[in-house]
């Protein structure tokens, strides 16, 4: 576990601004602070920089072939829980699911907390009641909460979940899972058809508007349970005295560039030390990148076919292929 503040003041030390035993004063501990989350703010956009991938879970509305997501969007959930230090306790669940990355929203709820691990809560369903881990410590008495997903910045792929049989039964076993194309503005717009009816999502296209992102799904669906993996988008640091727990090997990243960010604002740093710094920052993120590197793609039904008329083993559910 570190703190921002340590982060800062070492990276502050490496470019000679702040001898041993030092402390930053608060103008260039904020200006650091600043800076700091201004590049985790810029490593969000970087390929392998992010350590997993979110899987943003949403239950189809029958009918309903757009939904948006971010911050007051449709895409989320509302909860009845309470929070004792960092454990969120689920007591009931109004609307939606409940999943890690989701971002809090209610009276007396620090800002920027977010559900970093299931406890109690993990079970055969995402819309479990239990525990959750979050990632701010505090103590909120039992309320409404409100649980959304931030914006992503795209979406990679997805598939949906069907749980029961086209006469309303359970499917054995908690359902199954078919393969969603995820299609850009050209191939969507090519569909004719947009209001198609069908037994559920084959195929969906992204929009990331500034504050809301919009997702359209193909054909209009009848039932199903969408989940879709983007890049996780890193948290900006609520204060300068955070505890936060980084996977090995991002606090010395971030210290190192940090440093390299913060060598032109003071200006203190000798040939020799650029380089090391220089050399240290990169050596931070290329390590972190050769270890989310992402395995080579196992093969799957190509996109087009995925949203095209080609039959598919919709007949499962439906007795026949879909028309």
């Amino acid at each position: 576990m570190t703190q921002p503040i340590d982060i800062i003041s070492r990276a502050l030390k490496d470019i000679g601004a702040l001898a041993s035993g030092e402390t930053p004063t608060p103008e260039e501990a904020q200006d650091a602070f600043d800076m700091l989350n201004d590049m985790l703010d810029q490593w969000s956009n970087e390929d392998m920089m992010t350590y997993y991938k979110t899987e943003i879970i949403f239950p189809i509305t029958p009918g309903q072939t757009q939904y948006t997501i971010g911050p007051g969007g449709q895409i989320g959930a509302s909860i009845t829980g309470s929070i004792t230090n960092n454990v969120l306790t689920v007591t009931g669940i109004n609307s939606g699911a409940v999943a890690i990355g989701q971002t809090l929203s209610g009276a007396g709820i620090t800002y920027g907390t977010t559900i970093t691990q299931m406890l109690t809560g993990a079970g055969g369903n995402v819309n479990e009641v239990g525990t959750y881990l979050l990632n701010i410590s505090q103590n909120v008495a039992s309320g409404t909460i409100s649980l959304y997903y931030q914006r992503p910045l795209n979406i990679n792929s997805c598939f949906v979940r069907i749980n029961t049989n086209s006469n309303g039964v359970p499917i054995i076993n908690g359902g199954l899972d078919y393969p969603v194309a995820v299609l850009n503005v050209d191939d969507y717009n090519m569909i004719g058809l947009k209001t198609l009816n069908g037994p559920w999502p084959k195929a969906l296209y992204y929009q990331p508007a500034e504050t809301l992102g919009n997702i359209f799904v193909w054909p209009n669906p009848a039932q199903g349970e969408m989940h879709l993996f983007t890049d996780t988008l890193f948290s900006k640091f609520v204060t300068i005295n955070d505890n936060v727990n980084l996977p090995q090997g991002y606090s010395m990243a971030l210290r190192w560039c940090l440093a390299e960010r913060l060598m032109p604002m003071y200006g203190k740093a000798s040939p020799t030390q650029i380089s090391m710094i220089v050399a240290y920052a990169a050596q931070g993120k290329a390590t972190i990148k050769r270890n989310n590197m992402k395995p080579v793609q196992s093969a799957r039904f190509n996109d087009a076919l995925l949203s095209s008329r080609q039959k598919d083993a919709g007949w499962i559910l439906t007795g026949g292929f879909f028309r």
